[in-house]
């Protein structure tokens, strides 16, 4: 699943690790969804709508 995590991220000058302590995963977990080899659950993906305060779609798009 494509998505925009790194972007948001990075606009907010955190690391993995700072954005994983924020949302309660590990930085690995991070690091899997920002190189689109693993999708969040539906759970951990309103999470991080809710966090970058954008809905769900805007971060992440499925691959066409």
């Amino acid at each position: 699943m494509k998505n925009r995590l790194r972007e948001l991220r990075a606009e907010r000058q955190w690391s993995q690790g700072e954005l994983a302590e924020k949302l309660g995963v590990s930085r690995q977990t991070i690091n899997a969804i920002e190189t689109e080899k693993y999708d969040p659950s539906l759970p951990l993906a309103f999470k991080i709508g809710l966090l970058f305060k954008q809905p769900i779609e805007r971060i992440f798009a499925p691959e066409a």
